[in-house]
């Protein structure tokens, strides 16, 4: 008799089939932050499984942030940190570390999926005009060098997919003056995705979803339509950082992508459950009339 868990590896096999062919040649944009960079065994299993993505036929972007290893080398070099209605205020000197962190970690992304035998390229918002932006204020209020996209000009993400390269992008970008800008990555994200026609776009955070009841872990919602997720942030049932990821999300599938995923990257691999599982680990946002996957009594 053959061994069970070789039959239960076989039934996760082939569950995923449909979803490898459904997606086969997509573009998948993964918003990769949160406690997932920091833990070494985490991040492997991230790129493990952007990789795995790319050598089944998916067409993954990697789009990456930073903001804790930035506020580590401010606290190294002795700058005090200044914020502003939260926010920290970004000036030239923390401009230019941000950029060099954001390089370095960049980098190791890089390496970490050559090590794994798939071709990477690194690059910024800067290259090939990839992110163009002004400055961002916050309530009316000056944050120094934060900005937001104006537009994106994908030639270059294009030509590294269609040479099969996986490009991994950090977050700066610059002005119509040339001013060099940080850019949120979860905004970042979503403009890319948007440009590039994205199928997917998957941010991998340190939530596990969306709750219909932020206090009761039970109520993680699998599928939400626009609508649905529009309806949550007026009836007030999500709040704090929740409320510009859920807009971010309405607003990408609002501007083509077909359909975005909420998942905690602190889970092993929560980007292959959420995608080839008929379940799923996380939220997944759909178009109003967006056909459901998740099946309750799959």
């Amino acid at each position: 008799m053959v061994n069970q868990k070789y039959l239960d590896k076989a039934e996760v096999l082939i569950e995923a089939l449909p979803y490898i062919q459904r997606f086969n040649r997509k573009i998948v944009v993964i918003k990769y932050g949160g406690s997932a960079m920091l833990d070494e065994e985490l991040k492997r299993n991230v790129i493990k499984d952007a990789v795995l993505l790319k050598l089944v036929g998916f067409k993954p972007i990697i789009v990456h942030g930073g903001g804790k290893e930035i506020s580590r080398w401010v606290g190294k070099v002795g700058m005090e940190p200044r914020f502003i209605n939260g926010l920290r205020v970004t000036d030239k000197d923390t401009m230019e570390i941000a950029e060099m962190v954001l390089a370095k970690v960049n980098k190791e992304l890089v390496t970490l999926v050559e090590s794994l035998g798939v071709q990477a390229v690194g690059v910024s918002g800067k290259d090939g005009g990839l992110l163009q932006c002004r400055k961002k204020l916050s309530k009316g209020e000056d944050i120094g060098y934060v900005g937001e996209v104006t537009k994106v000009n994908p030639k270059i993400l294009q030509d590294l997919l269609e040479r099969d390269f996986l490009p991994i992008v950090f977050p700066i970008g610059f002005d119509e003056n040339f001013d060099t800008y940080n850019i949120n990555a979860d905004d970042a994200a979503c403009a890319i995705a948007e440009a590039v026609n994205a199928e997917k776009l998957a941010f991998l955070s340190d939530i596990e979803g969306v709750y219909r009841d932020a206090e009761d872990p039970s109520t993680l919602i699998s599928e939400l339509r626009v609508d649905e997720a529009q309806q949550l942030i007026t009836d007030g049932h999500v709040g704090g950082g929740m409320i510009p990821k859920l807009k971010n999300c309405i607003d990408a599938i609002e501007n083509g992508v077909n359909r975005v995923h909420i998942l905690d990257g602190r889970i092993p691999h929560s980007l292959l459950l959420e995608i080839f599982t008929n379940k799923g680990i996380g939220t997944a946002i759909l178009k109003d009339d967006g056909e459901k996957y998740y099946n309750e009594h799959a």
